[in-house]
C-alpha cells in the first residue's frame, strides 16, 4: 500500500539526486499525510538543495500532483521538471509567496525545510499557513535549530519557533480560557499540533462549537 513505509524504502534505496533527511522523519511524514487522498493536490518545500527531496514527493504523490519548492540558490531552478516547479528567492519574501499563491492559490501540505533561521521560519508561517488547504498540513522541520545560537535560537529564547509553538498551544485552546486568550483564525482553523524530536505539524480543520454530554448506564443514579 503506498504510504506504509514508502517514503522511508524511496530514501534507502534512492538512486537519484541527492537526498539529505533523519530516519526518523519518514514515520512523521507519513502520519500526517495520505498520497492517496494527495493527487492531483499541491505540495510546496521550503528548501530544494540538491532536488532529492521534491523527487521523492513527487514519487508519493503521484501523477497529477504538483510539487513546489523554494530556494534563494538560483541554481536549483535546475530541479525543475515536469511536475515540480521551482522558485528562487528568500522564503520571507512576501512578493515571493504573492507569487506563489497567485499562480497555485492554495497547498494540501507545506514543509519548512529552508534556512532554520528563526526570523525566517517565523515569517514563512505568517505568509504560509493560512494558505494552506482548511484540510492540509504545515511541517516545520529541523527544529533542533531552534535550541541553537547560529540560528537565532537558544534554549527559552524569545523569537524561536518552539516559543512561538508554546503559546499556540494555548492559542488552540482559546475557547476554555475564559476570555483571557481570544477565539482567533488559528483556533477556529486549526485541529493539532503535534510535537515531536526536531519537528512541529499543525492539522488544519475547521473547528465546530466545543459541546460536552454526559452518558451513564440504565439504573445509575446521575452524579455531579
Amino acid at each position: 500500500m503506498l504510504g506504509d513505509g514508502f517514503l522511508h524504502r524511496y530514501f534507502l534505496n534512492n538512486g537519484g539526486k541527492r537526498l539529505h533527511k533523519w530516519f526518523h522523519y519518514f514515520d512523521i511524514y507519513e502520519r500526517h499525510s495520505n498520497a492517496s487522498e494527495t493527487e492531483r493536490q499541491r505540495f510546496l518545500e521550503i528548501g530544494v538543495s540538491g532536488g532529492g527531496s521534491l523527487q521523492m514527493w513527487k514519487a508519493y504523490f503521484g501523477h497529477g500532483a504538483r510539487v513546489i519548492g523554494i530556494d534563494i540558490d538560483p541554481i536549483c531552478t535546475a530541479h525543475d521538471e515536469v511536475g515540480i516547479e521551482i522558485f528562487t528567492a528568500s522564503q520571507d519574501d512576501p512578493a515571493l509567496i504573492n507569487q506563489i499563491i497567485d499562480r497555485y492559490d492554495a497547498f494540501y501540505i507545506i514543509i519548512d525545510d529552508g534556512s532554520h533561521i528563526m526570523r525566517h521560519v517565523m515569517k514563512s508561517f505568517e505568509l504560509l499557513y493560512d494558505k494552506v488547504d482548511p484540510h492540509g498540513v504545515y511541517l516545520v522541520e529541523d527544529l533542533h535549530t531552534a535550541y541553537w545560537d547560529e540560528y537565532e535560537g537558544g534554549l527559552k529564547r524569545a523569537g524561536t519557533f518552539m516559543e512561538f509553538v508554546k503559546d499556540k498551544l494555548d492559542e488552540i485552546n482559546a475557547a476554555h480560557a475564559r476570555g483571557a486568550i481570544p477565539v482567533s483564525t488559528f483556533t477556529r482553523s486549526t485541529a493539532c499540533i503535534a510535537v515531536y524530536d526536531s519537528v512541529v505539524v499543525f492539522e488544519k480543520r475547521p473547528q465546530g462549537t466545543r459541546q460536552t454530554s454526559i452518558t451513564t448506564g440504565m439504573g445509575y443514579a446521575e452524579q455531579e
